[in-house]
Protein backbone atom coordinates (compact mmCIF):
# COMPACT_ATOMS: atom_id res chain seq x y z
CA UNK A 1 0.00 0.00 0.00
CA UNK A 2 2.61 1.99 1.25
CA UNK A 3 4.75 1.35 -2.20
CA UNK A 4 1.71 2.17 -4.46
CA UNK A 5 1.08 5.71 -2.50
CA UNK A 6 4.50 6.35 -3.14
CA UNK A 7 4.56 5.53 -7.20
CA UNK A 8 0.94 7.46 -7.19
CA UNK A 9 3.11 10.74 -5.81
CA UNK A 10 5.68 10.50 -7.97
CA UNK A 11 3.67 10.12 -11.24
CA UNK A 12 1.72 13.00 -10.25
CA UNK A 13 5.11 14.75 -9.92
CA UNK A 14 6.84 15.95 -13.13
CA UNK A 15 9.93 14.65 -13.55
CA UNK A 16 11.85 17.69 -12.64
CA UNK A 17 10.13 17.65 -8.84
CA UNK A 18 11.23 14.16 -8.79
CA UNK A 19 14.70 14.45 -8.79
CA UNK A 20 14.21 17.67 -6.55
CA UNK A 21 12.39 15.13 -3.90
CA UNK A 22 15.42 13.12 -4.20
CA UNK A 23 17.26 15.84 -3.42
CA UNK A 24 15.84 16.79 -0.40
CA UNK A 25 15.84 13.23 0.72
CA UNK A 26 19.68 13.61 0.76
CA UNK A 27 19.24 16.96 2.59
CA UNK A 28 16.95 15.15 5.23
CA UNK A 29 19.23 12.07 5.81
CA UNK A 30 21.99 13.50 7.76
CA UNK A 31 19.45 15.43 9.82
CA UNK A 32 17.96 11.95 11.11
CA UNK A 33 21.01 10.27 12.57
CA UNK A 34 24.16 11.50 12.05
CA UNK A 35 23.38 15.46 13.62
CA UNK A 36 21.98 14.18 16.79
CA UNK A 37 25.03 12.28 17.17
CA UNK A 38 27.08 14.79 16.51
CA UNK A 39 25.01 16.37 19.16
CA UNK A 40 25.40 13.93 21.64
CA UNK A 41 29.74 14.11 21.12
CA UNK A 42 29.40 17.45 21.41
CA UNK A 43 27.69 17.78 24.82
CA UNK A 44 29.95 14.37 26.01
CA UNK A 45 33.61 15.70 24.73
CA UNK A 46 34.21 13.41 22.73
CA UNK A 47 32.87 9.97 20.70
CA UNK A 48 31.53 6.95 23.34
CA UNK A 49 28.60 5.28 21.15
CA UNK A 50 31.12 2.94 19.41
CA UNK A 51 32.87 1.87 16.63
CA UNK A 52 29.73 0.46 14.89
CA UNK A 53 28.10 3.76 15.78
CA UNK A 54 30.54 5.67 14.25
CA UNK A 55 30.63 3.60 10.87
CA UNK A 56 27.02 4.33 10.22
CA UNK A 57 27.38 8.09 11.02
CA UNK A 58 30.23 8.30 8.22
CA UNK A 59 28.64 6.26 5.64
CA UNK A 60 25.20 8.31 6.28
CA UNK A 61 27.25 11.77 6.00
CA UNK A 62 28.73 10.01 2.79
CA UNK A 63 25.29 9.16 1.44
CA UNK A 64 23.84 12.43 1.89
CA UNK A 65 27.23 14.33 1.11
CA UNK A 66 27.24 11.92 -2.32
CA UNK A 67 23.79 11.84 -3.15
CA UNK A 68 23.02 15.44 -2.99
CA UNK A 69 25.94 16.70 -5.68
CA UNK A 70 24.73 13.58 -7.88
CA UNK A 71 21.35 14.58 -7.60
CA UNK A 72 22.20 18.44 -8.60
CA UNK A 73 23.98 16.80 -11.16
CA UNK A 74 20.69 14.71 -12.37
CA UNK A 75 18.71 18.31 -11.93
CA UNK A 76 21.28 20.41 -13.93
CA UNK A 77 21.05 17.67 -17.01
CA UNK A 78 17.75 17.45 -16.66
CA UNK A 79 17.01 20.87 -17.19
CA UNK A 80 19.26 21.22 -19.74
CA UNK A 81 17.22 18.73 -21.72
CA UNK A 82 14.13 20.26 -20.47
CA UNK A 83 15.10 23.41 -22.11
CA UNK A 84 17.52 23.10 -24.96
CA UNK A 85 16.19 19.59 -26.62
CA UNK A 86 12.37 20.08 -25.70
CA UNK A 87 12.04 17.61 -28.48
CA UNK A 88 12.75 14.59 -27.42
CA UNK A 89 12.49 15.68 -23.40
CA UNK A 90 8.71 13.63 -23.05
CA UNK A 91 10.78 10.11 -24.69
CA UNK A 92 13.83 10.48 -22.35
CA UNK A 93 12.19 11.17 -19.03
CA UNK A 94 9.40 9.52 -19.40
CA UNK A 95 7.51 8.40 -15.64
CA UNK A 96 9.38 5.33 -16.16
CA UNK A 97 13.00 6.65 -17.00
CA UNK A 98 12.96 9.41 -14.39
CA UNK A 99 12.64 6.47 -11.75
CA UNK A 100 15.18 4.73 -13.37
CA UNK A 101 17.24 7.51 -13.26
CA UNK A 102 16.68 8.63 -9.61
CA UNK A 103 17.63 5.14 -8.39
CA UNK A 104 20.45 4.96 -10.87
CA UNK A 105 21.51 7.91 -9.08
CA UNK A 106 21.39 6.41 -5.90
CA UNK A 107 23.04 3.36 -6.58
CA UNK A 108 25.77 5.28 -7.84
CA UNK A 109 26.14 7.05 -4.20
CA UNK A 110 26.13 3.64 -2.57
CA UNK A 111 28.87 2.57 -4.67
CA UNK A 112 31.02 5.97 -4.09
CA UNK A 113 30.69 5.39 -0.36
CA UNK A 114 31.33 1.58 0.20
CA UNK A 115 35.26 1.84 -0.56
CA UNK A 116 35.34 3.83 2.38
CA UNK A 117 35.29 0.21 4.66
CA UNK A 118 38.03 -0.84 2.32
CA UNK A 119 40.54 2.01 2.66
CA UNK A 120 39.62 3.00 6.73
CA UNK A 121 38.67 6.32 6.00
CA UNK A 122 35.44 6.74 7.99
CA UNK A 123 36.63 7.72 11.16
CA UNK A 124 36.06 9.75 14.31
CA UNK A 125 37.73 13.30 13.99
CA UNK A 126 37.65 15.37 17.37
CA UNK A 127 38.13 18.76 15.89
CA UNK A 128 34.53 18.40 14.73
CA UNK A 129 33.04 15.63 16.80
CA UNK A 130 31.85 13.67 14.08
CA UNK A 131 32.44 10.23 12.19
CA UNK A 132 33.71 11.82 8.70
CA UNK A 133 35.82 11.14 5.78
CA UNK A 134 39.35 10.76 6.86
CA UNK A 135 41.35 12.84 4.26
CA UNK A 136 44.69 11.65 5.37
CA UNK A 137 44.04 8.18 5.15
CA UNK A 138 44.91 7.78 1.71
CA UNK A 139 45.99 10.37 -0.29
CA UNK A 140 45.31 9.00 -4.09
CA UNK A 141 41.52 7.55 -2.47
CA UNK A 142 41.43 11.68 -1.20
CA UNK A 143 42.36 12.44 -4.89
CA UNK A 144 39.86 10.34 -6.14
CA UNK A 145 37.04 11.40 -4.03
CA UNK A 146 37.42 15.37 -4.89
CA UNK A 147 38.07 14.44 -8.40
CA UNK A 148 35.05 12.36 -8.97
CA UNK A 149 32.56 13.71 -6.31
CA UNK A 150 33.03 17.13 -6.66
CA UNK A 151 35.25 18.49 -9.51
CA UNK A 152 33.56 15.98 -12.38
CA UNK A 153 29.62 17.05 -10.94
CA UNK A 154 30.92 20.79 -10.90
CA UNK A 155 32.15 20.62 -14.27
CA UNK A 156 28.89 18.51 -15.83
CA UNK A 157 26.44 20.82 -13.76
CA UNK A 158 28.70 24.00 -15.23
CA UNK A 159 28.29 22.75 -19.04
CA UNK A 160 24.79 22.56 -18.51
CA UNK A 161 23.76 25.79 -16.97
CA UNK A 162 26.21 27.60 -19.14
CA UNK A 163 24.18 26.07 -21.87
CA UNK A 164 20.73 27.39 -20.84
CA UNK A 165 21.72 30.63 -19.78
CA UNK A 166 23.20 31.08 -23.61
CA UNK A 167 19.59 29.85 -24.78
CA UNK A 168 18.09 32.07 -22.05
CA UNK A 169 19.80 35.40 -23.59
CA UNK A 170 18.99 34.09 -27.11
CA UNK A 171 15.38 33.95 -26.22
CA UNK A 172 15.70 37.03 -24.88
CA UNK A 173 17.27 38.73 -27.53
CA UNK A 174 14.35 37.12 -29.81
CA UNK A 175 17.31 35.26 -31.27
CA UNK A 176 16.10 31.50 -31.29
CA UNK A 177 15.37 29.56 -34.00
CA UNK A 178 12.19 28.02 -34.76
CA UNK A 179 12.01 24.52 -33.06
CA UNK A 180 12.88 25.69 -29.42
CA UNK A 181 9.87 26.98 -27.95
CA UNK A 182 9.45 29.94 -25.91
CA UNK A 183 10.73 29.92 -22.34
CA UNK A 184 7.85 30.28 -19.84
CA UNK A 185 8.13 32.11 -16.55
CA UNK A 186 7.69 29.22 -14.41
CA UNK A 187 10.35 27.22 -16.69
CA UNK A 188 12.81 30.41 -15.60
CA UNK A 189 12.01 30.56 -11.97
CA UNK A 190 12.57 26.90 -11.88
CA UNK A 191 15.94 27.08 -13.63
CA UNK A 192 17.36 29.90 -11.34
CA UNK A 193 16.26 28.33 -8.57
CA UNK A 194 18.14 25.24 -9.47
CA UNK A 195 20.85 27.40 -10.29
CA UNK A 196 21.20 29.24 -7.05
CA UNK A 197 21.06 25.71 -5.02
CA UNK A 198 24.11 24.80 -7.33
CA UNK A 199 26.20 28.13 -6.94
CA UNK A 200 25.54 27.79 -2.47
CA UNK A 201 26.65 24.07 -3.09
CA UNK A 202 29.73 24.53 -5.16
CA UNK A 203 30.65 27.85 -2.81
CA UNK A 204 29.77 25.72 0.81
CA UNK A 205 31.98 22.76 -0.29
CA UNK A 206 34.79 23.91 -2.17
CA UNK A 207 36.74 24.85 0.68
CA UNK A 208 37.05 21.29 2.26
CA UNK A 209 37.22 19.81 -1.04
CA UNK A 210 40.51 22.12 -1.45
CA UNK A 211 41.94 21.44 1.81
CA UNK A 212 41.13 17.69 1.19
CA UNK A 213 43.17 18.04 -2.61
CA UNK A 214 45.89 19.95 -1.08
CA UNK A 215 46.18 17.55 2.18
CA UNK A 216 46.35 14.12 -0.58
CA UNK A 217 49.10 15.92 -2.45
CA UNK A 218 51.76 16.02 0.18
CA UNK A 219 50.40 15.06 3.55
CA UNK A 220 53.60 15.68 5.59
CA UNK A 221 54.02 19.31 4.95
CA UNK A 222 50.54 21.01 4.25
CA UNK A 223 48.53 18.62 6.72
CA UNK A 224 50.25 19.98 10.06
CA UNK A 225 50.33 23.73 8.22
CA UNK A 226 46.60 23.75 7.76
CA UNK A 227 44.65 25.71 10.85
CA UNK A 228 42.30 23.55 13.25
CA UNK A 229 39.86 26.80 13.06
CA UNK A 230 40.08 27.21 9.24
CA UNK A 231 39.72 22.99 8.92
CA UNK A 232 36.59 23.23 10.91
CA UNK A 233 34.77 26.33 9.86
CA UNK A 234 34.80 24.98 6.03
CA UNK A 235 33.71 21.51 7.18
CA UNK A 236 30.98 22.96 9.10
CA UNK A 237 30.17 25.50 6.09
CA UNK A 238 30.15 22.28 4.11
CA UNK A 239 27.38 20.53 6.18
CA UNK A 240 25.09 23.59 6.74
CA UNK A 241 24.66 23.27 3.12
CA UNK A 242 21.80 20.95 3.85
CA UNK A 243 19.82 23.41 6.03
CA UNK A 244 19.96 26.50 2.66
CA UNK A 245 18.17 24.88 -0.10
CA UNK A 246 14.78 24.92 1.83
CA UNK A 247 15.60 28.26 2.44
CA UNK A 248 16.36 28.94 -1.12
CA UNK A 249 12.72 27.02 -2.45
CA UNK A 250 10.93 29.79 0.68
CA UNK A 251 12.39 32.66 -1.14
CA UNK A 252 12.20 32.02 -4.95
CA UNK A 253 9.05 29.50 -5.22
CA UNK A 254 5.65 30.93 -4.03
CA UNK A 255 4.00 27.93 -3.92
CA UNK A 256 6.98 26.79 -1.14
CA UNK A 257 6.28 30.36 0.92
CA UNK A 258 2.45 29.35 0.67
CA UNK A 259 3.21 26.07 2.32
CA UNK A 260 5.82 27.32 5.16
CA UNK A 261 3.15 29.71 5.71
CA UNK A 262 0.58 26.75 6.20
CA UNK A 263 2.67 24.60 8.69
CA UNK A 264 3.66 27.81 10.74
CA UNK A 265 -0.82 28.67 10.89
CA UNK A 266 -1.42 24.50 11.73
CA UNK A 267 1.82 25.01 14.61
CA UNK A 268 0.69 28.71 15.92
CA UNK A 269 -3.02 28.87 15.55
CA UNK A 270 -4.38 25.42 14.58
CA UNK A 271 -7.80 26.78 15.42
CA UNK A 272 -7.56 29.85 12.16
CA UNK A 273 -5.63 26.99 10.38
CA UNK A 274 -8.52 24.62 10.09
CA UNK A 275 -11.09 26.98 9.85
CA UNK A 276 -9.28 28.74 6.73
CA UNK A 277 -8.59 25.23 5.51
CA UNK A 278 -12.02 24.25 5.89
CA UNK A 279 -12.92 27.36 3.82
CA UNK A 280 -10.90 26.81 1.18
CA UNK A 281 -12.41 23.43 0.15
CA UNK A 282 -15.75 24.69 0.21
CA UNK A 283 -14.67 27.11 -2.09
CA UNK A 284 -12.59 24.88 -4.15
CA UNK A 285 -15.66 22.89 -4.44
CA UNK A 286 -17.94 25.58 -5.91
CA UNK A 287 -15.43 27.01 -8.41
CA UNK A 288 -13.69 24.50 -10.49
CA UNK A 289 -10.20 25.03 -11.12
CA UNK A 290 -8.65 25.05 -14.81
CA UNK A 291 -6.98 22.09 -16.03
CA UNK A 292 -3.97 24.27 -17.84
CA UNK A 293 -3.08 26.05 -14.63
CA UNK A 294 0.67 25.29 -13.58
CA UNK A 295 1.48 25.08 -9.99
CA UNK A 296 4.75 27.42 -10.49
CA UNK A 297 3.43 29.83 -12.60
Amino acid sequence: MALFTLLTVLWVLSSGNVFVVSLAFADLVVAFYPYPLVLYAIFHDGWSLGDTQCKVSGFLMGLSVIGSIFNITGIAVNRYCYICHSLTYDKLYSFRNTLMFVGLIWVLTVVAIVPNFFVGSLRYDPRVYSCTFAQTASSSYTIAVVVVHFLVPIAVVTFCYLRIWVLVIQVRRKVKSEVRPRLKPSDLRNFITMFVVFVLFAICWAPLNLIGLAVAIDPPSVGPSIPEWLFVVSYFMAYFNSCLNAIIYGLLNRNFRKEYKRIIMSVWAPRRFHTETSRAGTEGLKSKPSPGLNNNE
